[in-house]
């Protein structure tokens, strides 16, 4: 129970990895708003939570939009009091994102930047207070391996994501929130699968050092201990989860 008594807000939360944190978050004791830009799926993610016996709540949000931020903070912390661990998981991702520039029209690239590069910012800034005020927190940036190639308008944001994390732990230490990121990198999600299929994600499960499967627990554990008191001298970084995948010195 290494969050037991914390508050966790978590962004992109209806499904997939974003509800693999939620489910973390509350097995190891912690209140969990589910947000999503689809309510319903953000409300099915929080039943799932109070049905296994733990505390969750839900809420819609769009991370680009300031007052759906701000609103979804408001309602978090007259819910359960205050946030102390923010995870800003939202972002479009997957194949559809990762072509070229020139693939994409200025209105779908501003779209992606929105959410992938402001969504970390709105809700950064919209959560420092109440963690502030509570004597501190954790912030968690979901990056990619992509981020290290950034050969494609998404790998650009979750480059930014990165750049994020170090700006956001230089401004916000002074007040006990620390901020770190994590980089997965091929991960067997239903999602994944969809898109990839078994064959797909193997081929780039070919390029790991690790002859290993990544499975949602690998980053879900990164992800908590990253938010425990375990990880208090670690703030700024952000962890490759990714059996090798982009090894940098």
């Amino acid at each position: 129970m290494r969050v037991k008594g914390k508050v966790a807000l978590v962004t992109g939360a209806g499904h997939g990895m974003g509800r693999a944190y939620c489910q973390g978050l509350a097995r190891e004791g912690a209140s969990v708003m589910v947000t999503d830009l689809d309510g319903h799926a953000a409300n099915a993610v929080a039943k799932e939570i109070e049905a296994s016996g733990g505390i969750a709540d839900a809420l819609p949000c769009d991370v680009a939009d300031e007052e759906a931020v701000m609103a979804a903070v408001t309602g978090a912390t007259e819910r359960f009091g205050g946030i102390d661990i923010l995870v800003n998981n939202a972002g479009l991702h997957l194949m559809n994102w990762t072509g070229p520039f020139s693939s994409f029209t200025s209105e779908q690239i501003r779209r992606l930047f929105d959410v992938n590069i402001l969504g970390v910012i709105n809700m950064t800034q919209a959560c420092r207070s109440s963690m502030s005020e509570r004597g501190g927190g954790a912030i968690i940036n979901v990056s990619s391996t992509s981020g290290y190639s950034s050969h494609s308008p998404y790998g650009v944001t979750k480059l930014a994501v990165r750049g994020l994390t170090v700006a956001f732990a230089r401004e916000l230490g002074p007040t006990g929130i620390r901020v770190n990121g994590i980089a997965p990198g091929i991960v067997y999600t239903d999602s994944a699968l969809a898109e990839l299929g078994e064959d797909g994600l193997s081929q780039h499960q070919a390029n790991q050092v690790l002859d290993c499967r990544g499975e949602a627990r690998d980053v879900v554990d990164t992800m908590l201990f990253l938010v425990s008191d375990e990880a208090r001298m670690i703030t700024g970084e952000t962890v490759k989860v990714a059996a090798g995948l982009i090894l940098t010195p």
